[in-house]
């Protein structure tokens, strides 16, 4: 009983000091503070694009074009209120005296020679209405001489599609719906290591900087300890987690249907998502491996080091190791069975980033999935045991990392 309620104080006390720091909540709650002032900012931006669109439209300047294209139809024109000339140079110079306020010339076979346009200076960012206007009024002449609606809304870009896929089994193929459920373990495992990595190194290391080493070993034992500290950080980790998620789960309550106006993806379709039992299943013992192995390592450095300060060096490169993935990720996605990608897909460190790809991607067969999942999860406790040891033995070793050559004699 007494095992159990030290680990139980191991987990309070690290979970509440880790919520009580500035830093946790500077950590944590930077990021949902940033997205809501990027909601706000694209929200305002599209907004005002809006009402400059609008505002522009209403508009009205003078405008002459010239037509050599034979494409521009005069009554598109006159509605443009603009007016026919034959003299290009004129025109030109009626601009540059600020007689009229724009000049278009359409040249012969305007789809491959460039339209001339002509304006006066209006500021750098309203200069963009007289091309766009040059552009509408031969696109609306063009789609004039079309006689079908279909073939106008054709040569619009209005066309909808609907791609479907086949599996080699014959079954029809998800796409992009079936492998983004299984994306989310791979998000959560950078949310794990990315934002409490730190902490979980640090707060093995501080025992040690603190001088209390000594004291918490002679009423705990170095395995509730480490243990206590493992969950307590997974605890903090849930805690981050729904304060990220707490503005994105709002913005989507208050916009509803309108949430195309900070391009947050329609409610909709996540209806259309498709949830593969054994991917998912896949995926989350890959997450618990991973997280297993990278934690275990975090634990085992702060073990070894005396210092944050060095303990923290080696966690840049243990962020790196996640990273590398990525390096190769068209070859992972595009071409699993390149050696690299296999040799990535197995090697510890860069595992659990690339067999969660492939596995949302369904390029992971069972029998690789079983050996991934059981080398991560077993490295990964046997790390965690070892992290035990060190921290043990090296906990009072407060001047120089902890020897290899002592640990393996004792």
């Amino acid at each position: 009983m007494a095992k159990h309620h030290n680990l139980g104080t191991v987990i309070w006390f690290e979970f509440t000091r880790t919520i009580k720091k500035p830093s946790f909540w500077a950590a944590t709650l930077s990021f949902p503070i940033l997205v809501c002032i990027l909601f706000a900012i694209v929200f305002y931006s599209s907004q005002q694009t809006q009402n400059n669109t609008d505002k522009l439209s209403k508009e009205k300047f003078s405008i002459v074009y010239k037509d050599d294209s034979g494409i521009v139809v005069p009554k598109i024109a006159e509605g443009m209120q603009a007016k026919h000339v034959d003299d290009k140079a004129k025109a030109i110079e009626d601009v540059r005296n600020q007689k009229v306020d724009a000049f278009f010339y359409y040249p012969k076979n305007a789809s491959k020679n460039t339209t001339e346009v002509y304006g006066k200076d209006s500021g750098l960012f309203e200069n963009g209405k007289y091309d766009a206007i040059a552009k509408q009024l031969l696109i609306l002449s063009a789609n004039s001489k079309i006689n079908s609606n279909e073939l106008v809304e054709i040569t619009k870009g209005n066309i909808k599609t609907n791609l479907v896929t086949y599996l080699k089994n014959g079954e029809k193929s998800a796409g992009w719906m079936a492998a983004i459920p299984p994306l989310l373990f791979l998000a959560l495992f950078y949310m794990a290591i990315v934002m409490l990595g730190s902490n979980l190194l640090n707060s093995t290391v501080e025992e040690k900087e603190n001088r209390v080493t000594e004291m918490i070993l002679t009423t705990l034992n170095p395995t509730d300890l480490i243990v206590g500290k493992l969950l307590a950080t997974f605890l903090a980790g849930i805690v981050q987690t729904l304060v990220i998620l707490t503005p994105i789960v709002i913005a989507y309550l208050l916009l509803g249907s309108n949430s195309s106006a900070i391009n947050l993806p329609d409610l909709g379709s996540i209806n259309q998502l498709v949830i593969d039992p054994i991917r998912m299943l896949v995926g989350g013992l890959i997450l618990l491996g991973g997280i297993l192995l990278f934690t275990g390592s975090l634990m085992s450095l702060g073990a070894i080091m005396p210092t944050a300060k060095e303990a923290n060096q080696w966690f840049s490169i243990v962020i790196l190791a996640m990273f590398i993935p990525f390096y190769i990720i068209s070859l992972i996605l595009s071409d699993p069975n390149q050696l690299i990608v296999q040799i990535f897909t197995f090697f510890p460190f860069t595992s659990p980033v690339t067999a969660m790809l492939r596995n949302a991607f369904a390029s992971l067969d069972s029998t690789s999935s079983a050996i991934v999942i059981t080398v991560l999860i077993v490295l990964g406790v046997l790390i965690i045991r070892l992290a035990v040891h060190l921290f043990r033995y090296g906990a009072m070793q407060y001047d120089s990392k902890l020897s290899l050559k002592g640990i393996l004699k004792r």
